[in-house]
């Protein structure tokens, strides 16, 4: 009986860290990729 109880708990656990691991270990925001804001435009004609 604590063969099941034991396996049991361990798919428990592997189903809570597959979980965890893929709602916390994606990529982090690369600040380098962000596109930086234009200047105004001058709107003087020529």
């Amino acid at each position: 009986m604590w063969v099941l109880l034991l396996e049991a708990g361990v798919a428990l656990f592997l189903l809570v860290f597959i979980v965890w691991w893929t709602m916390f270990s994606g990529r982090k925001p690369d600040h380098s990729t962000q596109q930086k804001p234009l200047p105004p435009k001058d709107e003087t004609p020529g």
